[in-house]
């Protein structure tokens, strides 16, 4: 599609390998394959993972780098790389559509939700690291609990998920009027609930699978309650600051190691972050489109990268950093510098 529209394509040899696609594939659609230092020389370069700052000096100075917010993930030494470097990185996970949705982080938050399911059950029924059950369990059996914390895509997603399966679902949140909406769009499948202390304490200390997607504000979860869980219990973090509802337990990066190499046998106790990072290839198709219509509209609809972030609806608040300057709160807190009011460099350039 981006061929089509005009663009010269350069993809990193071998980059679509973890989705099973070899790079003839993308030759055949006109994409030239080439060497990463080359594809970092781009004008505009998609990286969703954090860049190092050795591959930020690579860069054009002046490019734009689309790439996802992981305030987790991302270190000071690369953002003072990228603000060297004067490069426009836009948080695609940040972007907004005119209606005030948030196109990319909304698909990663659904692929999220479903794919924590899905290897809560496969982790579930593993007789060697997991139980041995199944999720939704048969006839005579009583199926599963699983509690979502948060009502909102990601824990919509999980909650539907696993009550398809079968499993018991209590979904709680501190906002009644989402949880009403998450009973309507779930049609009455799941348990709802105010986050009452002693209910959402009950809730924990039955649950097999517990999925937290954030809510504000975030409910510590302690090591005294995470010992009064179930044994081998599965633990997911969605939420943006993952680690945080559970900071007495470890996390496992799903982008970088498998859950199946850990034994979930106690003591041992993890919480699962990245969950959409297991679907790879999901989460790369459904990526796809929202990047062929939002890149045509940078080019199309505007002359040069600032003219974009005029024009271009909600690419101004997904703006990392600009013009050596930080543009974002939380990135400038990193840094320790001051968080520059992006409209004002636009005004004036």
């Amino acid at each position: 599609m981006l061929v089509e529209q005009g663009f010269d394509l350069y993809m990193e040899r071998d980059a679509a390998s973890t989705i099973h696609y070899p790079d003839n594939r993308y030759t055949a659609s006109g994409v030239n394959i080439c060497q990463r230092n080359e594809a970092l020389a781009c004008d505009i370069v998609i990286h969703l993972a954090p860049l190092s700052p050795d591959d930020i000096k690579r860069m054009r100075r002046g490019a734009m780098l689309l790439t996802l917010l992981s305030l987790n993930r991302i270190t000071r030494e690369s953002i003072e790389a990228l603000l060297s470097r004067h490069i426009i990185t836009i948080a695609i996970d940040l972007i907004s559509d005119n209606k005030g949705n948030l196109p990319f982080a909304d698909i990663l938050a659904e692929i999220d939700g479903r794919a924590a399911m899905a290897r809560a059950a496969s982790l579930l029924a593993d007789s060697v690291h997991g139980k041995g059950i199944l999720l939704g369990g048969v006839t005579g059996i009583t199926p599963c609990e699983v509690t979502v914390i948060g009502s909102g895509i990601a824990a919509c997603a999980a909650a539907k998920s696993a009550a398809g399966a079968g499993a018991l679902v209590r979904v709680f949140d501190n906002d009644v009027y989402r949880l009403r909406q998450t009973e309507r769009e779930l049609d009455n499948r799941t348990v709802t609930s105010a986050l009452h202390p002693r209910v959402f304490e009950n809730a924990l200390r039955t649950a097999d699978v517990v999925i937290y997607t954030g809510i504000d504000p975030t409910p510590v979860i302690d090591s005294n309650t995470v010992g009064l869980m179930k044994r081998g219990v599965i633990i997911f973090d969605l939420s943006k600051d993952c680690g945080k509802a559970f900071p007495s337990i470890p996390t496992i990066d799903l982008a970088l190691a498998s859950p199946l190499d850990i034994s979930l046998t106690e003591p041992s106790r993890a919480c699962y972050i990245n969950a959409g990072n297991a679907v790879a290839r999901t989460a790369a198709m459904a990526l796809s489109n929202t990047f062929a219509t939002m890149l045509h509209s940078i080019t199309d609809n505007a002359d040069g990268f600032n003219s974009a972030l005029r024009m271009v609806p909600g690419l101004q608040s997904a703006a990392l950093t600009f013009l050596g300057k930080p543009t974002n709160a939380d990135i400038a807190a990193l840094v320790g510098r001051r968080c520059i009011d992006i409209g004002i460099y636009l005004t004036l350039s």
